[in-house]
């Protein structure tokens, strides 16, 4: 569970950074533009290294892992769902369309829905750390980019019908690889027995 904490403090503390205006500022000054971008980068890079090995090990370590609550077997449809959203909303963040503009920030709005959907069918205690925290961080900050008036990685670019066709091809296509292969290749669990 260490681990899994530590790479959790590393990636939502150097993810705080942009929340601070003055304090990014200042160690863009300091570093350089280029220099904090690479900083930032492998930090988040290391605390999702540590999240993602920290959490595999708390499932393969018996009795470290101690289940909280049984999640009903119905959870599993809203699940799928809710990824099926998440996955559109993440295309939608790198291609400007109007699904993008609706959600104004739809990586964050595809984090929460991450976040949610895994908290429905996930009772252990890790998973509820996890999930909860992401969940939590991604709400803490819709809160601040609207305070700073952020605009995201495509600043104002919108888009029109051709855009929102290529999130929908790019969004669907992600969710049935992560669906088919993707989460039991990257994950260890077979969403779709017999397709992995």
């Amino acid at each position: 569970m260490l681990l899994m904490i530590v790479g959790l403090a590393l990636f939502f503390l150097i993810h705080l950074v942009p929340t601070a205006p003055e304090v990014r500022r200042s160690l863009i000054e300091r570093m350089g533009e280029a220099p904090y971008k690479i900083f930032f980068a492998v930090v988040s890079a290391i605390g999702l290294a540590l999240i993602i090995y920290g959490y595999a090990k708390l499932h393969v370590t018996p009795g470290k892992n101690p289940v909280i609550w049984s999640p009903p077997a119905g959870m599993r449809h809203a699940t799928l769902l809710l990824m099926l959203l998440a996955s559109i909303l993440l295309a939608a963040t790198y291609i400007p369309s109007r699904i993008r503009s609706a959600a104004k920030h739809p990586m964050l709005a595809a984090v929460k829905l991450w976040a949610l959907a895994h908290l429905l069918v996930r009772g252990d205690l890790a998973s509820m750390v996890l999930f909860g925290s992401f969940l939590a961080w991604a709400i803490f900050d819709r809160i601040s980019v609207k305070q700073r008036a952020a605009l995201g990685p495509l600043g104002e670019k919108t888009g029109g019908l051709g855009g929102d066709i290529a999130v929908l091809v790019v969004g669907v296509g992600f969710y049935v690889a992560m669906l088919l292969w993707g989460h039991a290749r990257l994950i260890g669990i077979a969403l779709v027995p017999g397709w992995n």
